[in-house]
């Protein structure tokens, strides 16, 4: 600051002959010394005031500022909550806390973590900072699980530091951030080197505090550089510059080598040019510096402290706005202040403290996030922070490994995990107690969870504890809020993976796919000699007979003319329609005998015919092949429409699914406890159905036959086990499931536990779900062939009436046009007519016109006596 404070006053010319002084006060870290310094400033007629290094005594201090209209600049006290709302006089020129804390959030989240513990100083700076810090973990789906806080007072800070670390020892989280003073930081990392926590699986992160310690003290104690060895920590990035060499060149000179050069000193300096800069233009406008009282404390007057002595800075407004409106170049970069009064382009180097030293292993700013280049040639493009742009060169992590670690372990605190389980009072092959005990369980799904945690890399002791009376099932919704509450740490049984259950708990993979079904009471239906006619409906076969005919008379309508097939008498006639028409698969060898247009509209009808008997087949098959099952239940849609009662499991989450997304009303709705009750109610009538998922059907299924599956699933969701929010086990069993299933270990585990039937394949009553075919599926295919026919005639008509209207004799035409009826006789005679016979008409009558024509033409010629060349007709 007195290096900045004599190159300003070096140009006596720069503050108009005006000289700047700038006075220091150690506070000694005492709230109150400082109090007492300002207010001693103040008395001087004081234009600014640079400083504090803490952030308590910055809320302090701005209130003075505020009242006095004294701008108050801080290179250290970048505490979040500092805002500019509140204390308008207090500007901060260095980048606020918040994007520190947001640096750390984006390098949890880039290491793929979720859980962090944090470390910090009861100082509203540093408990500011972390509160900060947890925001910004939390929009990126992270969190803070612990607070360690401790005193501000070192002299029995030992005990209390070994305490915390011993909590933080026994917790899940590996994630340790440390926000504190340099002294008090340093005793940390020692205490925690003692206790074997500066090892591997741990993750260190020390805010800039370490950062300006490193700088400023290297090398190190020996026990302290040691206690360091794999953390991370953050430095403010300023570029490299010419200004900042020839400043670092004078360094030890100015700091008579009491101490290390290190960021702190680039922002001092450039926090004084800053005051120098707006006093410089304050005086440049024309204005001048003046004081006047304060009215406020002029009515204090008469006590010990000599309050009246403080006066207002007139001009303090002024140069408050000439400070926001710095615009220059510093030693720490480009100087500006954005709209909010943030710093221009925060950033920061990001290292890591190694055996010898330390080293940068990459750098953050607002503008592009994680780097391993400084952050400078990315603010010439646009902001890209997507996870594929993010980069950090590899780290040392404590214990010397270059593994990324985890972030967190199973805890050691002697206490196992805490495993709810369903008191199921039916369908046990799920879960079940064994022999009365009150935490042995087995079951289906308690077999997969134990196989599971077989597969994690370290030991997860654990024990169950039922939920329910074993009366009548538990409500599992009851039962999966119980994690949020603490009662228990899981939750592992038939559980549904259902929307409103993930909003509190995080589920692993799935373990078995599950649904709503719909099951009703079915009918066998006998086969007899008419079988072949179910796989289409009445309207489908009137339909399709009635095209055979459509499709045939309009063949007759384009081949009458031309082919002797399709002339002769009614009945012949008759007889030909019907052939063509349904010996269409037998077009290709028939192909010669119809004309072009005739043989587009058969193409396309062979077509339609083709896809239909595929379709026809395959039904037919089925009912020949299956079990065929009838019932008035066709799935949801029929009991959505229906009145009929509609049982549901105790317990299940179908009975708010039916209610809340169906509209069903809840008094047709019928609660059921076991196999029996849902045979006997579907038997006597109590309910028409049963809405159920999948997993318990399949297996009510498997011992009564009278009953199957109507229509499909409505409804896709899986079973899993339950974890509290952001749970790192939740994760690591997914993992492990997704190794059973490849193993093929969950398809042994589901047929030793579920694979039981009684009844014929429950696949044959799923085949008895589909429908007959009707018209709606093929509605398309007979609308394309109907188009076609439409053409064909067109152009067929168009053609005959031309032709019509070419060789009709015109004595015909006009004996027709005196009666209307005449001239439809005379049209259909033609239409009937052969055309070969009109061609043979047309060219007699032209070889008679012609002869006549010759013979009138020779006796003009013997007349005149000329020889006449014969004509050629």
């Amino acid at each position: 600051m007195k290096a900045a404070e004599n190159d300003v006053n070096s140009d006596p010319s720069f503050l108009g002959g005006s000289k700047l002084n700038i006075t220091l006060h150690n506070g000694k870290t005492s709230g109150f010394l400082s109090l007492m310094g300002a207010l001693q400033f103040m008395e001087t007629d004081t234009v600014a005031i640079i400083g504090p290094q803490t952030s308590t005594m910055a809320h302090v201090l701005s209130h003075l500022s505020n009242e006095l209209h004294v701008p108050l600049l801080s290179f250290m006290a970048l505490d979040p909550s500092l805002s500019p709302l509140q204390y308008p006089f207090f500007v901060q020129t260095a980048p606020s806390d918040l994007f520190l804390m947001r640096a750390i959030a984006e390098m949890v989240s880039f290491y793929g973590w979720s859980d962090v513990i944090a470390v910090h100083t009861d100082d509203e700076g540093s408990r500011n900072g972390i509160t900060t810090l947890g925001d910004e973990l939390e929009e990126r789906r992270s969190k803070i699980s612990y607070k360690a806080v401790l005193p501000i007072d070192l002299t029995h800070s030992g005990s209390r530091i070994r305490d915390e670390l011993g909590k933080i020892q026994r917790m899940e989280s590996r994630i340790i951030v440390v926000n504190t003073f340099p002294r008090t930081g340093a005793l940390i990392f020692e205490e925690a080197q003692r206790l074997g926590m500066i090892e591997k699986g741990y993750v260190w992160i020390a805010t800039t505090w370490l950062s300006a310690l490193l700088d400023a003290s290297w090398p190190l104690p020996t026990e302290t550089a040691k206690s360091l060895r794999g953390v991370l920590t953050l430095r403010l990035h300023t570029p490299d510059s010419r200004k900042k060499r020839d400043f670092m060149a004078r360094w030890n000179k100015l700091s008579n080598g009491s101490v290390g050069f290190n960021v702190n000193a680039l922002y001092a300096y450039d926090t004084v040019w800053i005051v120098a800069q707006a006093i410089k233009t304050l005086l440049d406008s024309g204005g001048n510096i003046s004081f006047s009282n304060d009215t406020n404390l002029m009515k204090l007057e008469g006590g010990a402290l000599n309050l009246a002595a403080l006066s207002i800075f007139d001009q303090g407004s002024q140069l408050l706005k000439n400070v926001l409106k710095t615009k220059m170049s510093g030693l720490t970069g480009q100087i500006q202040f954005n709209s909010d009064r943030s710093m221009l382009q925060p950033s920061y180097d990001i290292i890591n403290v190694l055996d010898d030293g330390f080293r940068e292993i990459g750098y953050w700013s607002n503008h592009s996030g994680l780097s391993v280049v400084p952050p400078e040639p990315f603010y010439h493009s646009p902001p890209n922070r997507s996870s594929s742009n993010q980069h950090l060169n590899n780290v040392t992590w404590p214990g010397g490994t270059s593994v990324t670690p985890r972030g967190w372990v199973f805890p050691n605190n002697g206490r196992k995990l805490r495993i709810g389980v369903p008191n199921r009072a039916s369908f046990k092959d799920f879960v079940q107690r064994i022999n009365g005990s009150s935490n042995k369980v087995q079951g289906y799904c308690i077999e997969i969870f134990e196989r599971a945690v077989k597969l994690l890399p370290y030991a997860a002791p654990h024990e169950f504890i039922l939920f329910g009376d074993g009366i009548k099932n538990p409500n599992y919704n009851e039962l999966v809020n119980k994690i949020t509450t603490g009662v228990f740490d899981a939750v592992v049984g038939d559980v549904a993976i259902v929307t409103k259950r993930t909003r509190v708990v995080d589920f692993t993979q799935p373990y078995i796919e599950s649904g709503l079904v719909v099951i009703a009471p079915v009918t066998k239906l006998n086969r007899n000699a008419w079988a072949f006619l179910r796989p289409f409906t009445p309207q489908m076969w009137a339909v399709t007979a009635a095209f055979f005919i459509i499709v045939g008379v309009v063949i007759w309508i384009l081949e009458h003319r031309i082919n002797d097939e399709f002339r002769g008498p009614p009945r012949r006639q008759i007889m030909t329609i019907l052939w063509f028409s349904f010996s269409t698969m037998f077009f290709s060898h028939r192909e010669n005998t119809v004309s072009t247009l005739g043989r587009m509209v058969l193409l396309i009808w062979l077509f339609v015919v083709l896809i239909i008997t595929s379709s026809y087949t395959a039904s037919l098959t089925s009912i020949l092949t299956v079990q065929q099952l009838i019932s008035p239940i066709k799935g949801v849609d029929t009991l959505i429409s229906s009145t009929g009662r509609i049982g549901f499991q105790i317990g299940s989450f179908a009975e708010n699914y039916m209610v809340d997304e169906l509209n069903i009303a809840k008094s047709r709705l019928i609660p059921l406890s076991s196999p029996e009750e849902f045979a006997a109610a579907l038997e006597n009538g109590t309910v028409s159905a049963i809405v159920d998922e999948r997993p318990y059907v399949d297996l009510f299924l498997s011992d009564y036959c009278n009953f199957a599956i109507r229509g499909q699933e409505f409804t896709r969701s899986g079973w899993g086990f339950a974890f509290p929010r952001d749970s790192p086990l939740a994760v690591d069993l997914s993992t492990a499931i997704l190794s059973l299933s490849e193993s093929g270990q969950l398809q042994k585990i589901h047929d030793k536990w579920l694979s039981k039937s009684n009844c014929s394949d429950p696949q044959d009553s799923q085949l008895a779900n589909s429908e007959q075919l009707n018209l709606h599926s093929f509605w398309g295919l007979f609308l394309v062939c109907g188009i076609v026919c439409s053409i064909a005639l067109f152009i067929y008509f168009g053609k005959i009436v031309h032709d019509f209207c070419q060789h009709v004799p015109e004595e015909s035409i006009d004996s027709a046009r005196t009666s209307p009826s005449k001239t439809l006789q005379t049209f259909l005679a033609f239409v009937d007519e052969k055309e070969e016979e009109v061609k043979r008409r047309v060219k007699r009558k032209r070889d008679d016109t012609c002869s006549n024509d010759h013979d009138v033409s020779r006796n003009r010629s013997e007349r005149i006596g000329v020889v006449q060349t014969p004509l050629q007709c």
